[in-house]
C-alpha cells in the first residue's frame, strides 16, 4: 500500500475510532477559533449546505458552537467546544501514533519533524510579505 493510501486509510480508521465520519474530523481539525461556515466549505472544498449538515451533527455532540455574527447575523461561526478541542487533540494524537511516516521515525526525528511541520504550516497560513 502506498503511503498517501495507508495515511487516508489510518485518517479514516482514526475518525471512526471517535464515531466520526472523514469530513466531520477534517472540519474538527480545521477549525481554529471562530469560523465562518462559509470559510470552513472553502477550506473543505464542499458546498456551503454541505457544512451546514456537518455542522449540525458535531453541534449534537456536543463538539461546536454555532453564532450569528456580530454584526452582520446572517453570518453563522462555528468554535470548537472544550470537548471538540479534547476530541480534536485525540483525533490528532491517534494519526500520529498510525502514521506510516511517524511509526518508521525514531522519537528524536518525529519530535523534529513535528517541530518542522507546525513551522511550515504557519508560513503555509500565513500571506507573502510585497516586495
Amino acid at each position: 500500500m502506498h503511503v498517501t493510501e495507508q495515511t487516508l486509510h489510518n485518517f479514516e480508521a482514526a475518525a471512526a475510532g471517535f464515531d466520526l465520519t472523514v469530513a466531520q474530523a477534517r472540519a474538527l481539525l480545521a477549525l481554529e477559533g471562530a469560523a465562518p461556515m462559509r470559510s470552513l466549505a472553502e477550506h473543505l472544498r464542499c458546498d456551503a449546505s454541505y457544512v451546514t449538515g456537518i455542522a449540525d451533527r458535531l453541534e449534537q455532540r456536543g463538539l461546536v458552537s454555532r453564532a450569528a455574527q456580530a454584526g452582520d447575523r446572517r453570518v453563522k461561526l462555528l468554535q470548537l467546544t472544550p470537548d471538540g478541542r479534547r476530541l480534536r487533540s485525540e483525533l490528532q494524537a491517534r494519526m500520529l501514533e498510525t502514521s506510516p511516516v511517524m511509526v518508521a521515525l525514531e522519537a528524536g526525528e518525529r519530535a523534529l519533524l513535528r517541530t518542522l511541520l507546525a513551522k511550515a504550516a504557519g508560513a503555509a497560513s500565513t500571506p507573502p510579505s510585497e516586495g
